[in-house]
């Protein structure tokens, strides 16, 4: 009798814990499905802007932001017209021997050899402010200019959006920019870069991002050794 009793209690016991891991795998699912979301939403709709510098010694990071003040200056122009993502990346493709150009003309000038490459493609960032707009970490669209040897620290803005050709030391974005992004991103993704003291802190949404995305790795490999 005590016998059947523990059995039954074992099997319910199983069953709660197996409907317990298939909640919290739905749970799982659902939020990570919300984070790849917003991750390929952000990086099929924006544009940066990453320039690295050769090292991180004084002169080099100084060079740096001359060529990075060249290229922005070049490329304020050239994107002026541009009315969607696909129209900016035409105009960066037609433009990246210039962009060398410039950048070595720049180099030139300033008494240093270095080489130069520009590309557009898909790179990872890091979690980056500028002004009162966020971006979490991931893989975004972004023309990349290397000098030297970039080993140094960057520098990046946004292209598409226009984020580059404002003044954002003043911790704000002008409204007419935001307007740009609202049309180009869904109402979450534009919820979740942009700062408000009302909502959760912008670190903290990122966090979650960021862990919904570091954590499909880790369920993948766990999945793996319980079927194999």
């Amino acid at each position: 009798m005590n016998k059947g009793l523990s059995l039954k209690t074992n099997n319910t016991l199983k069953v709660c814990i197996t409907v317990a891991i298939l909640i919290v795998l739905s749970l799982w699912l659902l939020s990570y499905t919300y984070a790849e979301d917003v991750n390929a939403g952000l990086s099929e709709n924006l544009v940066r802007l990453h320039v690295i510098a050769n090292s991180d010694s004084k002169s080099d990071q100084a060079l740096k932001l001359k060529v990075r003040d060249a290229i922005i200056e070049y490329m304020k122009d050239k994107l002026s017209a541009s009315q969607d993502i696909d129209q900016t990346k035409k105009i960066i493709n037609e433009n990246l021997l210039n962009i060398e150009n410039i950048s070595k003309d720049v180099i030139k000038k300033n008494n240093s050899d270095y080489s130069v490459k520009a590309s557009l493609g898909n790179y990872n960032f890091p979690t980056k402010t500028y002004g009162d707009i966020a971006l979490p970490a991931g893989e975004y669209q972004a023309l990349r200019v290397v000098i030297g040897e970039g080993t140094g620290a960057n520098w990046w803005c946004v292209l598409f959006p226009p984020l580059c050709f404002i003044d954002a030391t003043h911790g704000t974005i002008p409204d007419s920019v935001k307007k740009g992004l609202k049309t180009s991103l869904s109402a979450e993704e534009y919820k979740l870069i942009t700062t408000s003291d009302e909502e959760i802190p912008v670190k903290i949404k990122f966090k979650l991002v960021e862990f919904l995305e570091g954590s499909k790795v880790k369920l993948s490999g766990v999945i793996n050794k319980m079927f194999n």
